[in-house]
This record gives C-alpha cells, sequence and structure tokens, in this order.
C-alpha cells in the first residue's frame, strides 16, 4: 500500500539519515520539518573542524590544556571537541546563543578568529538528504523497455584508464559490459531480504561509465555505506584511499550544501594537501538534485569538474538538478537504464512510500548521480584516443561542450562526443 501522507521527499530521506546516525547528527535549522526551504544541511553533533596550523589558535581561546587526542587527526584537519563545560563570554553576540550547542561554538571561533577558521563536520551523502543524489528511487524497467543500455563502439574506448568511483560499494552484476569492474562489496539487502535504500547506487554507476568508455579500469570503493553517507572528515582518508589505487578519474555522485555556503574544509585541505601534487588527476562530482543554485560541495569548488542533468530530452535542465555559475557542464541524466541488483525494494520517499518494486539485475534511475559518471566515461574516452591526462581531457571536452552550450543553461554534452567530433 502506497503511503498518501504529506510528508515530502526531502523530508523522507532527512528522517532516513536521522535514523542511522541517532544523537550524533542534527539538521540546520533544527525547525527543519516547518522550514519554507527544509533543512539546509546535515553536522556532527559535540565537535567540529579545525586545520592542524589553526589549532593551536583555536585551542587558546577555549583556555583548552587537555592533551590533544590522536584519534581527531586526519591529515591536515581535527575534529576538534571544545572543552566540556566552557562558559561563553558575557559579551557573545546575542544571535550565537540561539544557535545548537555545536553551531554556537563555530560561531564563536567565527567572532574570535575570522569566518572559516572553524565549520562543522558535514554530513556528505549519496541518500537525498537536503540536497539529493540520486533525484529519484530507482524504477522497475518494464518488459518492452530496451534490455540493455547503449555501449559504445566507437573507437576511443577508455583502454589504459582507470576511474574510481567514490561510493556504497559494488554488487557483482553478470551483466557483460560490467566485465572487470570491481571493488568493495556493498551489504545490499537488509534483514528481512529487501534491497536497501540506495544499495546499487556505485553499481549503476559504474555501468555508466562502462557504456561510454568500455575498456576503461573501474573501482567502486565502499564510503558512503551507514543510509548512503559519511562525515566529511571520516571522507577525507576515503579518499586518500582511492588515490592509492593510483587513477587518471575519481567519481564522486555525492555532496551537501554547507554553512553559510562556504566551502567544504575537509575538501579544501584534501585539495591542498593531496589533490594538488598529483598531475593530471581529475575529480568529476555530481552537482546535486535540489533544483537550486545554492553551492553543492565539493561540486561547487574550483577544483572539481562539476556536472548538472539534463531531462530525458537532453534539450534542458532536468528539474530537480541544481544549477548555477559553479555548474560547468550538464549531460544526460534523466531516465537512464543501466545494471542494478536483484530482490525486491520497498519505496522509502514521497510520493511512493510503501510501493513494492521487483528487479532483475537492472534499473531506470535519475538523477545528477548518473550525468557524473556518464561525463567521467567521456573524458576516459577521450583520453583513450588523444593520450592526454585527465584534467587536460576534460578541459578540452569542456571546450567542445560550451561550443554547443544551451541559451540559459550552460555547456552540454552527450555520449558519443569524446572526442568532440560528432
Amino acid at each position: 500500500m502506497v503511503d498518501q501522507s504529506p510528508e515530502t521527499k526531502e523530508q523522507a530521506q532527512i528522517q532516513l539519515i536521522l535514523d542511522e546516525f541517532g544523537a550524533d547528527v542534527a539538521v540546520d535549522p533544527p525547525n527543519w520539518r516547518e522550514a519554507p526551504d527544509g533543512g539546509r544541511y546535515l553536522y556532527r553533533t559535540g565537535r567540529m573542524l579545525v586545520r592542524d596550523r589553526d589549532l593551536p589558535r583555536v585551542r587558546a581561546i577555549y583556555g583548552d590544556l587537555r592533551e590533544p587526542s590522536p584519534d581527531n587527526g586526519i591529515n591536515g584537519l581535527t575534529r576538534y571537541e571544545p572543552p566540556p563545560g566552557f562558559a561563553f563570554p558575557e559579551d557573545e553576540p546575542p544571535a550565537n546563543r540561539l544557535l545548537s550547542p555545536t553551531l554556537r561554538h563555530v560561531a564563536y571561533v567565527d567572532w574570535m578568529l575570522g569566518r572559516h577558521v572553524a565549520t562543522p563536520d558535514h554530513l556528505f551523502f549519496v541518500t537525498g538528504g537536503v540536497s539529493p543524489c540520486p533525484g529519484d528511487e530507482p524504477h522497475s524497467v518494464a518488459i518492452d523497455e530496451p534490455p540493455l543500455p547503449g555501449v559504445s563502439s566507437d573507437p576511443c574506448d577508455g583502454a589504459g584508464v582507470k576511474i574510481v568511483v567514490v561510493d556504497v560499494g559494488w554488487s557483482d552484476n553478470p551483466a557483460p559490459w560490467l566485465k572487470g569492474v570491481r571493488g568493495d562489496v556493498e551489504e545490499a539487502h537488509d534483514k528481512k531480504g529487501f534491497i536497501k535504500q540506495y544499495a546499487g547506487h556505485g553499481t549503476f554507476i559504474a555501468g555508466v561509465i562502462k557504456c561510454i568508455a568500455p575498456q576503461a579500469e573501474v573501482v567502486v570503493k565502499g564510503v558512503f555505506t551507514r543510509a548512503g553517507a559519511a562525515w566529511e572528515s571520516d571522507l577525507v582518508p576515503k579518499l586518500d584511499e582511492a588515490l592509492q589505487e593510483s587513477p587518471d578519474i575519481i567519481s564522486l555522485s555525492a555532496g551537501t550544501q554547507t554553512r553559510e555556503l562556504l566551502s567544504s574544509m575537509g575538501f579544501d585541505v584534501w585539495f591542498e594537501e593531496r589533490l594538488s601534487k598529483v598531475k593530471g588527476l581529475l575529480l568529476v562530482c555530481a552537482a546535486g538534485n535540489h533544483n537550486s543554485r545554492v553551492p553543492f560541495y565539493p561540486a561547487a569548488s574550483p577544483e572539481t569538474l562539476s556536472v548538472g542533468a539534463l531531462d530525458f530530452d537532453g534539450q534542458q535542465r532536468a528539474p530537480y538538478s541544481n544549477y548555477g555559475h559553479w555548474v560547468d557542464v550538464f549531460a544526460p541524466g534523466t531516465d537512464l537504464i543501466n545494471a542494478f541488483l536483484d530482490g525486491q525494494y520497498i519505496c522509502d520517499e514521497p510520493p511512493h512510500k510503501g510501493e513494492l518494486r521487483k528487479f532483475s539485475g537492472r534499473a531506470r534511475w535519475s538523477g545528477t548521480s548518473f550525468s557524473t559518471p556518464l561525463v567521467a566515461g567521456l573524458v576516459a574516452a577521450r583520453m583513450s584516443s588523444t593520450g592526454e591526462n585527465a584534467r587536460d581531457a576534460a578541459d578540452a571536452l569542456l571546450r567542445f561542450a560550451r561550443g554547443q552550450a544551451i541559451h540559459g543553461l550552460g555547456a552540454v554534452v552527450y555520449p558519443g562526443q569524446a572526442c568532440g567530433c560528432k
């Protein structure tokens, strides 16, 4: 039976995360169910993120004489827990006193040391949360729909290129175009045997890449394993693990909006300390699915190639896709068909909440989650033809995409345009 409650899709997605993370997670604003725009972002309670180089200054304003915990250091970043019972100064800005305890501490550091010295430890997700990615739940493929997605037969086939997908993990699938894909095995089914929410997300993404660049090497990492989410501070070392695979391209279909629309400190540190020192490596990121121009990180970071989604006709923005000056390119992302799981799935989001769907190894799915690997595949395909590294290939592809830009939207690219020749 389908639930007809007035709950919105975003509310259902936030609740899924709250149920999984419990008291460790909070939502801004706290009245997110009544707020006109819903929740803006989710964050870890009790801790904030500080760059290692700023930690002495932060400890000084708290008069913190405790021995720092080595467990809180993450390669240039520290999860800082303010001293319990700290007494805020009497001249603290009155507005700060209205904030949650964690955000009040971040605002205190802002006031004392300047903005962006400390930030919340944001929760990043491939699940919807406040900026859904994917744009909907997977759909069963009707019997009269194409049995297989289109697999490229172009000579630029991605041979010699390696792509790491940072996602929920990998479920083996016999689809011939997935031959050779490997990864961290996901727990795709719950205790009752039903497919979990957002399980199969990494497998679907791998399938999209392999259809565009069939000879590329693809590895799927299991990072967003709790309700499709992971803490910003935990994501940084996971990205370091991805670097150990020596990829040419990292495809990331996850992100979040952030406090005061400032960049993600975790990603800033990773970009500065690691990515900037790896020549030619490209990070391709989903722009998110909140139908908003509000920046979605890390896609909005200048170091990434950010991808929005086109609607099914390929001529206009998908109604769920984020947009704005920070989105580099748009690509098809609506009603894509690709590899999925076997089994039954119970919808968790309105308007189909409670609906039972049956799957036999493939699905139809929409979101910037899937336009992103399509572009990653196009970059890989071009690399195998031109010999360019990933960043140079992406720059060339973007130049071609700008040449066929859609007025009022921006640069667009489609399957079959890896070399800018079709």
